[in-house]
């Protein structure tokens, strides 16, 4: 099946919620209509919870709980209430997904936002677009798995699911590979170009003549969160780096590992996206 068959075929690709999408396009206006987006979210009560508990949690330190709709507006913005409210409703599109453990999945995945938000503020990248592009880098896998699942199964065992080599042994198989599926998903759920363009050259951001940021800035954060998946230590750390991609970005190795979240994603706070 080549790339286009599968984001083709019939339920490949989950439809966005009525309310995301109804929620991106006032997001999109040039002058957002606060209350309405709040309206909006309030509509749909699994999606209010998940997002209340995202902003609660260990990722952003507030001074006290953010209760409310409203509330999370005024602490966190416009544009990081858009990026947990679409991360709240990709979590819910795949809720269990045959052959990933979703609660490492999602872990994995809010390391790589972190990193990646961290990361985007060191060049002065936008920080809520970085981290969401890092969130959901690797949903093409849950795709993946969903509509090929015994394909999926023997690569699994071939190729771990979070292996630095994963990338390129699911090309060197399939023609395409998880980053090429994600980059359609989120064309699909109408994510801003630049989060698709990040997810589509997440892989080779700087290659062929292509210079998107954002795709470098999650390159980096897919190569330390992956990383610590396997227990890499000092020296395979330094035989992995993707120096090409952090000199393009000014980015040495002592600097992105200073960027390490103080506390790594618990279980506990992965479970919020479950």
């Amino acid at each position: 099946m080549t790339l286009d068959e599968l984001l083709a075929s019939n339920g490949a690709l989950p439809s966005i919620p009525k309310i995301i999408a109804l929620l991106l396009n006032e997001l999109s206006q040039q002058e957002p209509d606060v209350r309405k987006i709040s309206q909006l979210i309030n509509t749909d009560p699994v999606l209010t919870s998940r997002l209340l508990q995202l902003a609660n949690s260990a990722q952003f330190q507030f001074s006290s709980q953010i209760s409310s709709v409203s509330q999370a507006l005024a602490m966190m913005g416009l544009h990081q209430v858009r990026s947990l409210a679409t991360a709240a409703a990709v979590a819910g599109a795949f809720r269990m997904v045959g052959g990933v453990d979703m609660h490492q999945f999602w872990r994995y995945s809010l390391n790589v936002a972190k990193l990646s938000r961290t990361l985007a503020g060191m060049v002065r990248l936008n920080l809520p677009a970085a981290f969401t592009a890092g969130l959901i880098h690797a949903i093409g896998e849950l795709v993946l798995h969903t509509r090929l699942p015994a394909e999926m199964a023997v690569l699994d065992q071939k190729t771990d699911l979070f292996s630095l080599k994963r990338a390129a042994t699911e090309r060197k198989l399939m023609g395409f590979n998880y980053a090429d599926v994600g980059a359609g998903f989120a064309r699909s759920w109408l994510f801003p170009a630049s989060i698709v363009d990040a997810l589509s050259h997440q892989c080779r951001p700087f290659e062929s003549g292509v210079y998107e940021p954002t795709a470098g800035i999650v390159h980096l954060a897919v190569w330390r969160a992956r990383a610590k998946e396997s227990d890499y230590d000092e020296q395979d750390l330094i035989e992995s780096f993707p120096d090409v991609v952090a000199l393009a970005l000014g980015i040495d190795i002592d600097m992105a590992l200073e960027q390490d979240p103080i506390d790594w994603t618990s279980r506990i706070e992965a479970a919020v996206m479950v």
